[in-house]
């Protein structure tokens, strides 16, 4: 694969570990060959290198494997998730879950990503339905529409909503941003 077909959240082998691309952005200097500057994290440690790649360089991108889970509970530490074939559990630490605990409920479901067998990535649907759990309540007159107050979502999630959103409401939220999209249908 060419480096200019780098996308956010894709893995990648380089220096002989998994890496996943968190940022990447595309520099055309007035002088010179155009470089893609990234932000990888290795899988393996965690750890978060910045690295140049020539835009016409060559990238490996492992075989992965996605397989559809279901998530059942976390403990703080560990969060299990179901196999939905076999039903098999998968325990998962903080660090590989990251940022996607913020949108997991009970029974929601979602892909795994396994390289030769070993879980490194969950991949989430873009946007969640999600329930306020606690707002300041509505006033009958707040219709600006460009006014937001704090929500604190079912999973512990805050997010800024718009004034007249009620606490109990159903609310779709972009898992990429963690912004409020609207009401769920």
């Amino acid at each position: 694969m060419n480096a200019t077909e780098l996308k956010r959240g894709m893995v990648i082998l380089h220096e002989g570990d998994l890496h996943q691309v968190h940022e990447y952005t595309h520099v055309k200097p007035g002088k010179g060959g155009a470089f893609l500057q990234t932000k990888l994290r290795n899988l393996k440690t965690g750890s978060m290198i910045h690295y140049r790649f020539r835009s016409q360089e060559n990238i490996d991108v492992p075989y992965l494997e996605k397989k559809n889970f279901q998530y059942l509970y976390d403990d703080g530490q560990q969060f299990c998730f179901m196999d939905l074939e076999s039903y098999d559990q998968v325990f998962l630490d903080a660090a590989t879950v990251g940022d996607a605990k913020n949108y997991l409920v009970p029974e929601f479901e979602l892909q795994l990503t396994r390289h030769e067998g070993n879980v490194v990535g969950l991949e989430m649907p873009t946007t969640v339905n999600l329930t306020v759990k606690v707002t300041d309540p509505g006033h009958k007159g707040d219709t600006v529409s460009n006014v937001t107050k704090p929500a604190t979502m079912e999973t512990g999630l805050v997010i800024k909503v718009p004034l007249f959103i009620e606490q109990g409401e159903v609310l779709k939220v972009d898992t990429r941003t963690g912004e409020f999209l609207g009401r769920a249908n």
